[in-house]
C-alpha cells in the first residue's frame, strides 16, 4: 500500500522536471501561437485542454502514477504560477511572458495583417461586435485582441484617450 502512495527522492525530482518542462513548453507554445490559444473555447478547444492536461500528467507522473508524484506535481505547478506572477511584475518579465494587444479595427477599417497574426476570423469578429451591440462598422471606434484573448469593443464618438492604447500593436491607426 505505502509504495502506492510514496515516492523516492529521485522520483520527486524526475516529477519536478517533468512539470517545469511541460509548464515551460506550454508557455512558450502560448507565447510563439499568440493569444488566440487563450480565447473563448469551442468544443474543439475543451477537447484540446482535457489533451493536454492528460499528456502533462502522463509526462509529470510517469507510467504508475502516485499520491506522492501528484502532490510534489500539484505543489510545482503552484510554485511556478507564483514565479510567473513575479516574473510578469518586472518590464522585462512582462515583454518576456505576456503577448502584447494588437488592434484589429481601427473605426470601420478592418486591419486584415493584424486579423491574420492574431487568427481572428471575420466571423468571430463580426460575433464580438454583435455582442457588444454593434450593428454596422461605422459604430467601432476599435477593436483590440487582448493579451487574455479576448476582443474589446470600443464604440466610435467616445473620446479615445492614446494613453489607454500605449503598448497596443496597431495603435498608430488610430490617430
Amino acid at each position: 500500500m505505502l509504495e502506492l502512495l510514496g515516492i523516492s527522492w529521485l522520483e520527486a525530482g524526475a516529477v519536478v522536471l517533468a512539470t517545469i518542462g511541460m509548464y515551460v513548453a506550454l508557455v512558450v507554445l502560448v507565447r510563439v501561437l499568440g493569444q488566440r490559444m487563450l480565447s473563448g473555447m469551442s468544443s474543439y478547444d475543451l477537447a484540446a485542454v482535457i489533451a493536454f492536461g492528460g499528456i502533462i500528467a502522463r509526462a509529470a507522473l510517469g507510467e504508475s502514477p502516485k499520491l506522492g508524484g501528484g502532490i510534489v506535481a500539484i505543489v510545482t505547478l503552484v510554485l511556478l504560477q507564483a514565479l510567473s506572477g513575479v516574473i510578469r511584475r518586472a518590464k522585462f518579465g512582462a515583454r518576456l511572458v505576456v503577448n502584447r494587444p494588437v488592434l484589429l479595427m481601427a473605426g470601420s477599417k478592418v486591419l486584415e495583417r493584424n486579423m491574420s497574426r492574431c487568427h481572428v476570423s471575420h466571423p468571430e469578429l463580426n460575433s464580438r461586435l454583435r455582442l457588444a451591440g454593434v450593428s454596422h462598422p461605422d459604430q467601432v471606434g476599435a477593436v483590440v485582441f487582448e493579451p487574455s484573448g479576448a476582443l474589446s469593443v470600443i464604440r466610435a464618438g467616445q473620446p479615445i484617450d492614446e494613453g489607454v492604447f500605449d503598448g497596443v500593436i496597431g495603435a498608430e491607426e488610430l490617430r
